[in-house]
């Protein structure tokens, strides 16, 4: 590996201060958080990449900050990362590019950056395989109570097999409905094809007969909603989609549906499902994210019918990769004057 950047690799908290050195004429990267090995070790081969060792989770303005104490020529920030309207303002004029480490804008304030003629790119398409995977785990998970067996298990209070012990719901033959047909819901409607679901969905635009595969489409999300004895959420979180899945939504769906959101966590209201799955008119809830994330609404860790998981749609090494390297390829463009790939603004 050539061009290595050890010496702008902080070793401390303070380290991250302090300026690239002069010597060096690449353009400064500032990585927001902890990358993966190979994503950081390209970064420093091609850039002085600051990165961030101890994965220290920053404010917006402190990104702007350090930013400006760097000289920054771009930031590749991540999905956690909360830069409002206060934070871009505060980004120094020579910050050209904020490359997010993610598929979802909603932590970026887009008119903003619009507004102030900063590229903001994403990293679309890489993730889709390994978020599906996630959302078949959920499904399977929240039908056949595995989070319930797994607390049974490691509580050592399992007392043997017995006929009706933990009995679940079979997905073969349910209705699975899609809310958001992109190429993540796409991906789960294959896979769930394989276990013998019916496949329903509801998008912006009908898909052509093609990639329909047979799913039945639905142009009123609301109408889709009682033929749903399984929901998956992949819709993008807006203003317009907060807290879309509400009460009102909940008493729309079969009694005992299953709830699947790898979506956003603002998408539902956390208060409503709660109390239907407590009353059971929700089975059981399989959830990958969280408003709020990582201080979720409480009352979900205290109820044996959720199946929660720490936001892994996109964790493996394969797609963290992919992600990585997407986000370069993002940053190799802008800087070198090219249109970027994957430009959202």
């Amino acid at each position: 590996m050539t061009g290595s950047a050890d010496s702008a690799i902080p070793r401390s908290a303070d380290d991250h201060l302090a300026e690239p050195p002069s010597a060096d004429p690449r353009p400064v990267v500032l990585l927001t958080r902890r990358l993966p090995e190979a994503v950081e070790a390209r970064a420093s081969r091609d850039y002085t990449a600051i990165l961030n060792p101890t994965d220290e989770a920053l404010s917006g303005l402190a990104i702007a900050e350090r930013a400006a104490a760097v000289k920054a020529d771009a930031v590749l920030c991540c999905a956690g990362d909360r830069l409002d309207a206060a934070a871009i303002a505060a980004l120094p004029e020579r910050v050209r590019l904020l490359a997010t480490f993610s598929v979802g804008t909603d932590h970026i304030d887009l008119a903003a950056a619009k507004a102030r003629g900063l590229t903001v790119t994403n990293t679309p398409d890489v993730l889709t395989d390994a978020t599906a995977d996630i959302a078949l785990l959920l499904i399977l998970g929240a039908a056949r109570r595995a989070s319930e067996g797994e607390r049974l298990i490691r509580a050592d209070a399992w007392t043997g097999w017995t006929p009706t012990q933990l009995m679940g719901t079979h997905i073969g033959g349910k209705r699975l409905g899609i809310i958001g047909m992109g190429r993540i819901g796409q991906a789960v409607a294959r896979r769930a094809r394989a276990f013998g679901m019916t496949i329903h969905y509801s998008n912006r635009k009908r898909l052509p007969r093609e990639l329909e595969e047979g799913a039945v489409y639905h142009s009123d999300p609301d109408a889709l909603l009682a033929v749903s004895d399984v929901l998956s959420l992949h819709f993008p979180a807006t203003a317009e989609t907060r807290h879309w899945l509400n009460a009102e939504r909940i008493e729309r769906l079969p009694p005992g549906a299953i709830l699947i959101n790898t979506a956003r966590g603002t998408v539902v209201d956390d208060q409503a499902i709660v109390a239907a799955l407590r009353s059971g008119r929700l089975a059981a809830a399989g959830l990958d994210v969280f408003e709020n994330e990582p201080n979720l609404f409480a009352d979900y860790r205290d109820l044996p019918n959720s199946f929660l998981l720490p936001h892994l749609g996109s964790a493996t090494v394969e797609t963290r990769n992919a992600m990585g390297f997407k986000a370069l390829d993002n940053i190799d463009a802008a800087l070198s004057g090219r249109e970027p790939p994957d430009r959202v603004v």
